[in-house]
């Protein structure tokens, strides 16, 4: 029968001297930002809304959660560079929606990090 200190020390064997650490560093830093973007209460109240909403403008985002405009777009431009909503232009106006696969992929890979 194996102990829980036999299983750490196998997860945590020390490779060859002369092996390299093998990690792609600026993957690492974008995984980090897609995890900041979604780790953040403010953040996750847009996300609510806009799923509340389905398709919602900035302006209707700001006067809803009485945040300056400036915050709002702010938070929404990191939300949209870590590809967690959609964007869609219909005249003047851009329309907010959750990218729902993004999220699912966001999740599968938490559940896989964390075991």
């Amino acid at each position: 029968m194996m102990v829980a200190s036999q299983t750490r020390e196998q997860d945590t064997a020390v490779p060859a001297k002369n092996s390299p650490i093998n990690v792609d560093y600026h993957a690492l830093k974008k995984a980090a930002l897609v995890l900041r973007a979604l780790n953040h209460k403010l953040r996750q109240q847009l996300l609510k809304l806009i799923e509340e909403e389905k398709k919602i403008t900035v302006t209707e985002i700001y006067v809803r959660l009485r945040l300056e405009q400036s915050v709002a777009s702010q938070h929404l431009a990191i939300l949209r560079k870590a590809g967690i909503v959609n964007t869609e232009r219909d005249g003047k106006f851009i329309f907010y929606t959750v990218n729902y696969k993004r999220i699912d992929e966001i999740s599968q890979f938490v559940k896989d990090l964390v075991g």
